[in-house]
């Protein structure tokens, strides 16, 4: 495959394929190459303008005939903690995130696959191989990190990291802006908490922490199921015409 460089990007579009989110429907997505010394400003410049990253690639929908898929970011310094979210973060004070390099490990690669089998059996991502979870974490130019969650233990007070099994995982990249979350999973047989809506709380307060506004949910997409839960967290803009707004703000 030919690198190009990212001073002047180069895009492409895909032919199209049946869409993942809504039944009947055909996707295409234009794309563009993340590589060299310029790939972190393109992935800000991309992220902010819908963007999405995989591997060393950023792409976005262009469907002919769909508006459906629609770019999301929390908007952190007036993040609305609900009785909900509180409660989650209450229920999942024993869990502490480790910030990692972006690096795959056998650990994490074992709980990504009981978490396919289980939730995404048939999804797009499910026959994919150590190989190929290996190269999602690694393959990257841009400021990227891991988070692994577990169960705080007796030396988390010194050292700042769980201990004990593996709980979840997060993928994030660090924009100007924001924290982009790229891919998460987690242990599919976890009872008591939700630790999906508990790992985008995690990151609004990692956000917020390191002065940064905005938490990119990557996309929402209008009738399908799937993506509904990203509306809970409130307020967040999506990304239009007329640049990124709130719903229901006037536009006029």
């Amino acid at each position: 495959m030919t690198r190009h460089s990212t001073d002047t990007p180069q895009f492409y579009l895909t032919a199209p394929s049946p869409c993942p989110y809504l039944e009947g429907r055909h996707e295409r997505k234009v794309f563009t190459h993340l590589v060299g010394p310029h790939a972190p400003a393109l992935n800000d410049i991309l992220s902010q303008g819908g963007f999405r990253r995989s591997q060393n690639i950023a792409y976005r929908p262009a469907c002919e005939n769909c508006r459906a898929c629609v770019s999301v970011r929390i908007v952190v310094d007036r993040f609305d903690w609900t009785k909900s979210f509180k409660r989650e973060m209450r229920r999942c004070s024993d869990i502490v995130g480790d910030v990692l390099p972006a690096s795959p490990s056998s650990e994490q690669y074992n709980l990504f696959r009981r978490y396919l089998d289980d939730r995404h059996a048939h999804g797009g991502m499910s026959d994919m191989t150590v190989l190929d979870y290996a190269m999602m974490v690694e393959d990257t130019h841009v400021d990227t990190m891991v988070i692994e969650y577990r169960k705080k233990g007796p030396d988390t007070f010194i050292t700042g990291r769980g201990e004990g099994p593996l709980l979840g995982v997060a993928l994030t990249d660090r924009l100007s802006d924001g924290l982009s979350m790229v891919y998460s999973f987690y242990d599919p047989e976890i009872e008591g908490i939700s630790p999906g809506t508990f790992m985008i709380l995690d990151h609004v307060e990692r956000a917020r922490a390191l002065g940064l506004p905005y938490v990119y949910l990557g996309y929402w997409v209008n009738g399908s199921q799937k993506m509904a839960y990203k509306a809970r967290f409130r307020p967040q803009q999506h990304l239009g015409a007329r640049g990124w707004r709130e719903p229901g703000e006037d536009e006029e």
